[in-house]
């Protein structure tokens, strides 16, 4: 089997999390700061060093500002629900996922918000002006994805930011699929909010998601519940991380995102360069042929959608997982309004996404089989 749908999860995880995950089940399995006990203090512990961990790595304000959630859907949800205001106006783009656009659809079919979707000017990715033309009196948040999971397109987080902060509106970014995969920076970004996908760019657990808040007191919670602190009280502790984490905390996925640091932080470099290799490589490859290629030859970041002319995307992505054994995914990505402006709502993308244990050989594979289905249909 060649996997190649790793920007819906990852499939190999690398000895630094399996190593976490081992330690997760058998040493640190009490539950995190509920109780006053020597395992529960010493699990608790381990979970706070991965607060510290993710502080630094993209120079957050403070580690008690790291946020853990059930997924990236729940961390994009806190900050879109979170942070609405009656009246007011949110910017997002064309290459937001639905954990963004549902939240933000269903505030305004309650007359609580309006939205207004940018469109990209340029091939690529979002650019500040296509944001700034799209601001309003009222609009208190603009809410970006960095990285497109559909094909790569990448936003311009560093000119937006900078926008946000100069004219005095929140600004959120999705990052699911830069997470691991790119330097962010949030106080040079001017990032009040960024969410992460730990089991994508960091190599660890599903069902986990976290949300860095740079600014958390302009968030309300929207779920309640035992944070094993106040137990008495009847109302959210005001500061965070409790405000926000309710009942326990996902330990074993936490320590798996701390073993998924490590390895990032290590061989950062590594993953960038490898993921733009094969990138690079495949739409090379690829362009030669008769294939309608989606992503641009600057976003070589690992995510590459295509289609065969003439075929859906989910047929030809059970095409290559029942004959060549290769996974990838076809549809929609969950991203309806990135396949309304690539023109593509009849049939989605094929999309290949591709990790640092992607080798040149899996890609080459890849492309011999879309050769083959080709000739098939008698394009080539």
């Amino acid at each position: 089997m060649i996997y190649l749908d790793n920007s819906a999860t990852t499939l190999v995880k690398p000895k630094e999390v399996l190593k976490a995950v081992s330690a997760a089940v058998t040493r640190f399995t009490a539950n995190p700061g509920r109780s006053g006990h020597r395992q529960s203090i010493l699990t608790a512990m381990e979970v706070e060093q991965t607060r510290v961990k993710v502080k630094e790595m993209f120079n957050l304000n403070s580690e008690n500002n790291v946020i853990f959630t059930a997924n990236c859907s729940a961390a994009l949800n806190l900050i879109v629900l979170g942070s609405a205001k009656q009246g007011g106006h949110v910017v997002c783009t064309e290459n937001e996922h639905n954990s963004t656009l549902r939240p933000l659809e269903a505030l305004k079919q309650k007359g609580i918000i309006d939205y207004t979707v940018a469109f990209q000017s340029r091939p690529g990715g979002i650019s500040k002006a296509d944001i700034e033309k799209c601001l309003r009196p009222n609009t208190y948040l603009v809410i970006c994805n960095h990285i497109s999971n559909v094909n790569g397109d990448t936003a311009d987080i560093t000119a937006i930011g900078k926008m946000c902060h100069e004219k005095n509106i929140l600004f959120a970014v999705d990052g699911a699929q830069s997470g691991g995969h790119e330097q962010i920076d949030m106080q040079k970004s001017n990032i009040d909010f960024l969410a992460l996908a730990p089991h994508k760019g960091f190599y660890a657990l599903q069902g986990l998601g976290v949300l860095l808040a740079q600014t958390p007191e302009a968030l309300s919670p929207i779920l309640f519940g035992g944070t094993g602190t106040n137990s008495l009280e009847l109302f959210q502790p005001e500061n965070p991380p409790e405000r926000f984490e309710v009942g326990t905390v996902a330990t074993p996925a936490i320590l798996a995102f701390s073993g998924g640091l490590d390895f990032v932080k290590e061989n950062f470099s590594l993953i960038h360069d490898h993921l733009d290799d094969l990138t690079t490589f495949l739409n090379y490859e690829l362009s030669s042929l008769p294939v309608e290629i989606y992503t641009t030859t600057e976003n070589s970041k690992g995510v590459f959608a295509f289609n065969i002319p003439g075929m859906h995307s989910s047929e030809v992505a059970t095409i290559l997982d029942e004959k060549y054994g290769i996974c990838v995914r076809g549809g929609y990505h969950c991203a309806a309004k990135k396949h309304e402006a690539l023109g593509l709502l009849d049939r989605g993308a094929v999309r290949a996404s591709l990790s640092i244990f992607t080798s040149f050989t899996d890609v080459q594979k890849l492309i011999l089989a879309i050769k083959s289905i080709l000739k098939k249909q008698k394009l080539c």
